[in-house]
């Protein structure tokens, strides 16, 4: 039986009040995208509205371009998919193995306080699936929650976007948080690689990326997971 696996999206769009765009990160998704189906696994992708989320204009300038970035320039398949997006409200964690969010700044403006996505998130973890994220989404497991009650990342492994290569960006008076400094205050034990080196961390059912460099190994974990 093939993994089904689900790939939760950004909608949103504006950087902001800088009148500049944002969305998700190209390779963040295409990295962890072609893990996924060339390992045989089913991939569903939704957004925070449904239909073609947006897509960060920066991760699709040349000097951004990966190889899985340029597979999914010429994917007519996969951008099809990427068009068609379900909404997330409408989807339910009993019908997949696992969930991965793709990061870019825009998770951190309508994922991390999504009710929708808090509750699937939550609902993976109640019946022992794994969650993933990557460079800035991981902060959409900031308000999640164990069955207990306890914050989903207190006392865990976590990594994500770093305070370092925020500002290397020059966006860190922009954003609405700082992707280090929350998993931290949720008292995850964050850890961190060179700025743009490659990291991601595995702590029980939680898996999260550092930067977009991190994400295919993201990726690998959660497939490792679903064994």
């Amino acid at each position: 039986m093939a993994k089904k696996i689900l790939m939760v999206l950004t909608s949103h769009a504006e950087l902001g009040d800088t009148g500049h765009k944002t969305g998700f990160w190209v390779e963040e998704f295409a990295a962890p995208y072609y893990a996924f189906i060339d390992a045989g696994a089913e991939v569903t992708l939704a957004s925070v509205k449904g239909g073609q989320p947006p897509i960060d204009p920066n991760s699709a300038a040349p000097d951004a371009a990966t190889d899985a970035t340029k597979r999914f320039d010429n994917d007519s398949a996969a951008q099809t998919l990427m068009a068609n997006t379900k909404v997330l409200s409408e989807v339910n964690a009993s019908d997949f193995d696992g969930v991965f969010y793709p990061g870019g700044h825009g998770p951190l403006w309508d994922l991390v306080d999504n009710t929708a996505s808090i509750a699937l998130i939550e609902d993976f973890i109640k019946t022992e699936k794994p969650v993933a994220g990557v460079c800035h989404a991981s902060a959409v497991f900031l308000n999640a929650k164990n069955p207990d009650g306890t914050a989903l990342v207190a006392g865990k492994k976590v990594t994500g976007f770093s305070n370092s290569e925020e500002d290397a960006v020059q966006v860190t008076d922009i954003v609405p948080l700082l992707v280090e400094d929350e998993l931290i205050k949720k008292g995850g034990n964050y850890q961190k690689t060179d700025d743009w080196g490659v990291l991601a961390l595995e702590d029980g059912l939680l898996i999260t990326g550092q930067n977009p460099a991190s994400s295919e190994l993201a990726a690998k974990k959660l497939l490792t997971k679903l064994g």
